[in-house]
């Protein structure tokens, strides 16, 4: 821990962090979210998704405002390049999680951060999704995220706001733990 005579301020309100996590060791039941994401086609590869609403807390939540994006597949797929690729979104979502918990981490820690630069590439054989080659998975062989961090710490200490960072993050649990995804019509 850090011990400086000026403030530290990354933005991240460690405090209610902290308070939300004793108090939901009082109520774990309340800890049980659902995140949910509403998606509606548009023509081609092109979707439209929303995101406005939650359950938390035992009950329903709403965003401060309603977040739109635009999903699509580039050009070279015969597609419209209306928007990121979806598996572009799933690298997005891990390099917001992981900055988030550098961030954090660095707050709580009290270190100041003066920048924080994150690189997410992910590398797929589209043979797969192209059902070319049975045996070629459709998803990402290979992830690689890199930092560029310039803070008032040692190298050590950088080293081990990203570790605890990565040790935290959802995204990061959701890529290399298996999850139950169920499909289904309604």
């Amino acid at each position: 821990m850090h011990t400086t005579t000026q403030q530290i301020d990354n933005g991240v309100n460690v405090t209610a962090l902290l308070g939300a996590r004793e108090a939901l060791a009082q109520a774990p039941q309340a800890a049980r979210f659902t995140w949910r994401a509403h998606c509606d086609w548009i023509r081609g590869t092109h979707s439209q998704i929303a995101v406005e609403d939650f359950h938390g807390l035992g009950e329903t939540q709403r965003h401060r405002s309603r977040f739109t994006y635009q999903a699509d597949h580039p050009e070279v797929f015969a597609a419209e390049d209306q928007g990121p690729t979806p598996v572009e979104y799933v690298l997005v979502g891990l390099a917001a999680c992981l900055t988030a918990g550098v961030a954090a981490v660095a707050q709580h820690r009290g270190i100041q951060l003066r920048s924080v630069k994150a690189m997410v590439e992910g590398d797929m054989d589209i043979q797969g999704i192209l059902g070319m080659d049975p045996e070629v998975r459709n998803g990402f062989d290979d992830i690689r995220v890199t930092f560029e961090i310039d803070a008032d710490a040692s190298r050590a200490d950088i080293e081990a706001l990203v570790a605890q960072s990565q040790k935290r993050s959802a995204v990061y649990d959701l890529l290399t733990n298996p999850t139950h995804v169920k499909v289904e019509l309604k």
